[in-house]
């Protein structure tokens, strides 16, 4: 095939001019992120119920959906959480690969049977479902300089003007008010109402009735009479505006012509729909919006929609409103990135420089350094009709291409000069020959390193959309590059390459350096020849040192200690906050304040936004520390971790609170913390507290464990509430409706959503509810008076009574049984993988009917552990088989098997001595050097068989072909890898996982490298005079 293009040079460079614009459209259309749709599809539900306890959302909310959510398509699991705020939300994981409008659309079809079954309040405010989960992409935070403007005032006009508007990006799942608009609040006063006779349930009756908006039709609309003159609409009752026009809502009348007002039972009042968020920025009040980025949506994409937005939006906002960013993922996206693409450059430039010193000419440097931009734009055009994206996977394979790439183009190169030199034939001649030599030596290559990776690609899971990416476009680098080295190479060879051997009589700058460098390769090669020589004379001692070679990788396997992915420094914490049960909105703001100082003491912290009252609770709070950029924190000291491990210490001091620091998860989506996340579970109907105490031993057990620290759960203590018991008997005795009791304890001590009105040309809420001088203490309950048949109104004292419980303030339920989730984090030194089996030996410790489940970044690194083996199985097996149909034989790919896993000892021993983890990164950079080595091999073996086919004998065919293939094995994994080097050293955001897959690859490199050139000849005698028969062709 080679010799086809050689002799049409023109049609060679149009193809390949054709290929890099192609490549350059492409990366016009690609969008750019940091990692794939790595975390499986979510698909959410949520629902308010106001006033509701956590158990009687459970009940009567969450249970009642869960139970009709059957029947849907590639369901992974259903997560469930009620809390005492009324909230309810449902979340359910599919398979990755789901189509998430599908899913949605599934999810809202089977929900229409069970919206009936809800209770009419949860009803009235809608059940929302929703592509994403409750990761929050970004948070705008909002202040104003002005002191007369109050936190409601910012949370009033973020709802009325800009939720709304950033809602409807596309990308944007939901967006999230930490704060709170305005509404119509109607605080009852129990004694006026019982002056009147009255009840919480006629002010709400009266408000529906005279807050509405009537159609009244037109005058003068057809038909109408003749010579009708006039015609126009009629305004009647329309929704009120004012409070003023409340209170002066009729809520009973007297046939003497007496009216009752609303003014006269209630105090009405302009305030916040709901008091328990409260946002701050380094202290200062305001409101915030949080992000939530909808499923298959791109990340950066959004994230620069919505600040460009917000920006379109500044101007307008009310005078000294200002809006900063307190938490955002998009610079450490594009920070990574862009180190990814300066790694790229860099290996480029090494990579060059090495085949300038092996070359020494600059014609035969330019050939293999111009298949670089072709096959990479290539590959560009290939990920663009994969639907791809430019992101860390996708760049660390272009990354670890560019040696492999170049590794083609310098065989070609190197053995038309060798051919040109023993020969004394012009370059084209000689370019026809060696293509005849090396052609199937090339394709063989390019199959092997395909045939590593194409496994990878047929991977289910999150893991396997790591896997596919990543060998997607190395599979489609190779490709081109085995295109290019078939076709461009041989033509730029043919048509540039002079004869000049490598004899030290080079002139010029380097003339000296090329002279002593060939000198000393001449000598090693030499010494090689005669080690390979001794190595033969002692194949027993070599087969047993590569015997100990497989033993030594098999425990090396076994010491590894494993993750998911590595720990990044995102710019970011997370600080949780939980008070002991009962306490109240006045202790906890003085923690969140004395924690918020502590931070901004801190040198590399530049934000702190705290957020309190979450989840309905007076005692929960959530800080997110932000920190300044990567450039201005270049110390050890200075990262995120080292801050997290600082700040930790320091509030395990504290007493009054359980504060944990943590650093939010690298994937979006795969849990709310990095660590160790499971589900426990009550299997048996146990009951919550049972749940409680398991939860409590296990956190027991974690405490004393060296492998955990941090061990808590996100649900919230269990806390005193109070219970109100209803005699029925003596209701029923007093002629007292049991509904008209339920609605009653409904609106005023829970509120009641009433219905809407106006304000400022906004649609607000009406609510109606207790002054708070009423429902403070628990003797406040019986002043309040219920109307009986006869009009009589009569106090709850007399048929209820109170006691006091314990309950959960917030539930969980994970594939439909009750549920806690646990996290932890792995101290220094442990890894995720030997967590989890610390925690697995935990719970196997707890009774009976408790069991768990891995969720989050936890059930997929259990998944890619289980992977793992089968993949390396696979992978090798492909080798093999791809190998034994290009050559007709099973004895070489048998050879080159032996080789590759000469490969796997320096990317373990690597990773081992720089304290790493056995991660998806590792495996992928494992799998890599394996296609090395076996590339490596190929090289060697190639020309072996070629020789004993010419009447060589078996051991002087392995000596010349490993003297021969020397030179260029070393130059190719010279550049393989100087160009991983800058992976395997980097710094700044994103450089964990590019030193993970780094130093695998550079460890299996230079030690494949080593070790093939010593026992690939031995290979391939043993194998020969063990199988006996020659290779066909």
């Amino acid at each position: 095939m080679a010799l086809f293009f050689i002799k049409r040079p023109v049609f060679v460079w149009v193809l390949a001019i054709f290929i890099v614009f192609l490549g350059i459209l492409s990366i016009k259309s690609l969008p750019l992120e940091q990692y794939p749709d790595i975390a499986p599809p979510r698909v959410s539900i949520a629902a308010t119920y106001n006033g509701a306890s956590a158990q009687t959302v459970n009940d009567s909310v969450i249970q009642v959906i869960e139970q009709q959510l059957k029947g849907l398509d590639r369901l992974m699991y259903m997560n469930s959480t009620s809390d005492s705020a009324g909230r309810a939300r449902t979340t359910l994981t599919f398979s990755p690969g789901t189509d998430i409008d599908v899913a949605q659309v599934q999810v809202q079809n089977v929900l229409q049977q069970a919206l009936s079954r809800l209770p009419d309040s949860v009803q009235s405010q809608g059940v929302r479902v929703t592509k994403g989960g409750q990761d929050t992409l970004m948070t705008w935070m909002f202040t104003s300089d002005d002191p007369k403007v109050n936190k409601v005032d910012i949370g009033d006009y973020l709802s009325s003007n800009v939720m709304d508007v950033l809602g409807r990006i596309d990308g944007v799942a939901e967006v999230e008010l930490y704060g709170s608009p305005y509404a119509m609040r109607v605080w009852l006063d129990p004694y006026q109402l019982e002056q009147y006779q009255l009840m919480p349930s006629d002010i709400s009756a009266a408000i529906n009735n005279q807050n509405t908006q009537v159609s009244a039709g037109q005058l003068g609309k057809l038909p109408a009479v003749d010579a009708q003159m006039l015609s126009v609409p009629i305004q009647a009752r329309s929704k009120l505006r004012t409070v003023a026009q409340f209170e002066d809502i009729i809520v009973k009348s007297s046939p003497d012509g007496g009216i009752v007002q609303l003014k006269d039972v209630a105090r009405i009042e302009l305030g916040a729909e709901s008091a328990d968020v409260q946002t701050k920025l380094n202290g200062k009040n305001g409101a915030a919006l949080g992000i939530i980025l909808a499923d298959g949506a791109n990340a950066l994409d959004v994230a620069d929609a919505v600040n460009a937005k917000i920006k379109q939006l500044e101007p307008n906002f009310p005078e000294g409103y200002r809006a900063t960013t307190s938490q955002d993922s998009s610079p450490f996206v594009k920070a990574s990135v862009e180190e990814v693409l300066i790694t790229l450059l860099e290996a480029i430039v090494l990579v060059v420089v090495v085949m300038y010193v092996f070359l020494q000419n600059w014609r035969a440097t330019l050939i293999p350094a111009v298949a670089v931009p072709v096959v990479l734009m290539g590959t560009f055009g290939v990920l663009a009709l994969c639907g791809y994206s430019i992101n860390t996977l996708t760049m660390f394979a272009l990354v670890l291409a560019i040696g492999l790439l170049v590794d083609d183009a310098i065989v070609v190169v190197e053995n038309v000069e060798r051919v040109m030199h023993e020969q004394q034939l012009d370059a084209k001649t000689a370019t026809e020959v060696s293509m005849k030599e090396i052609s199937s030596a090339l394709i063989g290559v390019g199959m092997t390193l395909s045939a590593v990776f194409v496994p990878m690609a047929f991977f289910p899971g999150s893991t396997g959309v790591i896997y596919r990416q990543f060998a997607i476009t190395i599979i489609a680098a190779m490709g081109f590059s085995v295109l290019v080295a078939l076709t461009l190479t041989p033509v730029m060879c043919a048509q540039m390459l002079k004869a000049q051997p490598h004899t030290g009589k080079n002139k010029g700058l380097f003339g000296r350096l090329f002279a002593g460098f060939n000198h000393g390769f001449e000598r090693l090669s030499q010494a090689y020849q005669r080690t390979v020589l001794k190595l033969v004379r002692h194949s027993k001692l070599m087969l047993a040192a590569f015997v100990g070679i497989l033993v030594v990788c098999g425990g090396l396997f076994a010491l590894l200690p494993t993750s998911f992915l590595p720990e990044e420094d995102q710019g970011i914490l997370s600080v949780s906050v939980t008070m002991p049960a009962g306490a109240t909105d006045a202790r906890l703001q003085q923690t969140v304040t004395e924690i918020n100082d502590y931070f901004l003491q801190q040198p590399e912290v530049k934000t702190v936004n705290a957020v309190t009252g979450l989840n309905g609770s007076q005692g929960v709070a959530r800080l997110l520390i932000g920190l300044k950029p990567w450039d201005e924190r270049t110390a050890a000291s200075e990262s995120a971790s080292a801050l997290s491990a600082r700040a930790s210490q320091a509030m395990r001091k504290r007493t009054d609170a359980k504060i944990f620091v943590s650093m939010p998860p690298l994937v979006r989506g795969l849990g709310s913390a990095t660590g160790v996340n499971l589900m426990l579970k009550d299997m048996s109907g146990l009951g919550n507290e049972q749940l409680v105490a398991a939860k409590n031993q296990f956190i027991a057990l974690a405490t004393d464990s060296p492998y955990l620290h941090n061990a808590r759960t996100t649900n919230q203590d269990d806390r005193t509430q109070l219970n109100i018991s209803i005699d029925d008997k003596k209701a029923v005795a007093q002629q007292i409706n049991t509904a008209d009791v339920n609605r009653l304890l409904a609106d005023a001590l829970g509120g009641d959503y009433v219905n809407d009105f106006i304000h400022n040309g906004r649609v607000k809420r009406v609510y109606i509810q207790a002054d708070a001088p009423y429902r403070m203490q628990p003797e406040n309950i019986g002043e309040w008076k219920v109307r009986n048949a006869l009009g009589q109104m009569i106090p709850l004292s007399t048929f209820t009574s109170i006691s006091w419980e314990v309950a959960a303030p917030q539930l969980q339920r994970y594939n439909g049984s009750p549920a806690m989730e646990l996290m932890a984090t792995a101290p220094d030194g442990v890894s995720s993988g030997e967590a989890m089996q610390a925690a697995q030996a935990m719970v196997a410790q707890l009774p009976n009917g408790i069991d768990f489940e891995w969720t989050g970044a936890s059930l997929e690194e259990q998944k890619a552990g289980a992977q793992a083996p089968m993949l390396y199985a696979i992978s090798i097996l492909f080798v093999f088989l791809c190998l034994a149909a290009l050559y007709e034989s099973w004895s070489i790919p048998l050879a080159v098997i032996l080789a590759a896993a000469l490969g796997i000892l320096g990317a373990l021993l690597a990773t081992f001595v720089r304290g790493l983890h056995n991660d998806v990164f590792f495996q992928v950079g494992l799998l890599t050097t394996v296609g090395l080595a076996a590339k490596n091999a190929i090289l060697i073996i190639e020309f072996a068989v070629q020789l004993q086919e010419r009447g060589t004998g078996l051991w002087e065919s392995a000596m010349q072909a490993a003297r021969m293939r020397l030179r260029p094995i070393i130059m190719t994994s010279l550049a393989f890898g100087f160009g991983v080097l800058p992976l395997a050293i980097s710094t700044g955001p994103g450089a964990a996982s590019r030193i993970a897959i780094g130093t695998a690859v550079l460890g299996g490199t230079v030690v494949s490298t080593v070790l093939c050139l010593l026992f690939v000849p031995l290979f391939f005698v043993w194998i020969r005079a063990l199988i006996k028969r020659p290779v066909k062709n």
